[in-house]
């Protein structure tokens, strides 16, 4: 099969790889522009770019997908399917009409769960036992395309986003290949989703990471490690911020208003929560490396009754 690619981060690459090693041909490769990264705002390219320089595949990086010209590029490709993991772009009718089989998207999640931009981080974060990988035929809306087929995958206790996502993206190229298979051998039998089951991943921004201590313990350790790496969690004591990178909730009930510090130990910090003691175990302040709290508590002065929350001026980021 003549084939199309379109995906735009670390999660595609296993994805687009696969294809590589599948015997279809990858007649192209589409992905978003190179972005400004880091301090020095320095064009940074895509990891799927990489991938595709490195191999030679005719590349395609778009500022916008709804023109003549890009529509016209991509039916130069005459491609049979398109396939697309996490391009990061609403595909429109004309594309979607464009390959005879149709555009086929690799899903973080069971389908219709944890629709959107960021499905693994809403499961972690929702504290989910079980996830896995939905593959799908695209139609306009927002990942509502029948499903092809499911893999599931276990979320492990200590699993963060950055653990969990590549496992996803292995997984996800492998059931891309069967999915192609099938679809060559016309053995697949699309399922339409069940819109009433259907829950939605919307995308994070910075601000999402800042706690509410009013939520209970758990639900604070959970989110600790969805937003792992990215936005991370962090809460203020007084003007300094602290980002949290490792946590572990304690059902222990207390009397405490949410966000007092409770106790202080040689390898943790216990806070009261709105339900239970959130125990942090790793943390990092400006211009500091993260750091187990026993190095921390070296250098910085921790005292029970302190209080942790917003910042005094409410500015995020």
């Amino acid at each position: 099969m003549r084939i199309v690619f379109m995906g735009t981060p670390e999660f595609a690459v296993p994805s687009l790889e696969a294809l590589l090693s599948s015997g279809n041909q990858v007649v192209g490769v589409v992905c978003q522009p190179d972005r400004p990264k880091g301090r020095g705002h320095q064009l940074v390219a895509p990891p799927v770019k990489l991938v595709a320089e490195r191999v030679g595949i005719p590349l395609l990086q778009p500022l916008k997908i709804r023109t003549p010209d890009f529509l016209q590029a991509l039916s130069s490709w005459q491609p049979d399917v398109i396939a697309v993991a996490a391009y990061g772009r609403i595909l429109h009718k004309p594309i979607l009409q464009l390959p005879p089989m149709g555009c086929v998207n690799v899903h973080g999640s069971l389908l219709p769960k944890y629709r959107g931009a960021a499905p693994v981080q809403w499961a972690v974060i929702n504290g989910e036992t079980e996830t896995g990988i939905t593959t799908m035929l695209m139609d306009e809306g927002m990942d509502t395309g029948a499903i092809l087929l499911q893999a599931k995958l276990e979320i492990l206790a200590d699993d963060t986003a950055g653990t969990l996502a590549p496992r996803l993206a292995a997984l996800g190229g492998r059931l891309l290949i069967e999915t192609l298979a099938q679809l060559k051998a016309g053995t697949l039998v699309p399922t339409k989703q069940d819109d009433h089951q259907a829950t939605m991943a919307p995308l994070l921004k910075k601000e999402d990471g800042l706690i509410d201590w009013t939520l209970g313990a758990t639900s604070l350790s959970n989110r600790v490690r969805g937003l792992s790496p990215w936005p991370g969690v962090y809460t203020f004591l007084g003007d300094e911020r602290w980002n949290i990178w490792k946590a572990a909730s304690q059902a222990t009930a207390t009397s405490d208003a949410p966000g007092t510090i409770v106790m202080v130990n040689k390898q943790s910090i216990l806070v009261a929560t709105g339900d239970g003691l959130l125990e942090i175990r790793e943390i990092q302040t400006a211009n500091s490396k993260r750091m187990a709290v026993a190095q921390f508590l070296a250098g910085h002065r921790v005292t029970v009754g302190q209080q942790l929350g917003s910042p005094p001026n409410a500015v995020f980021g």
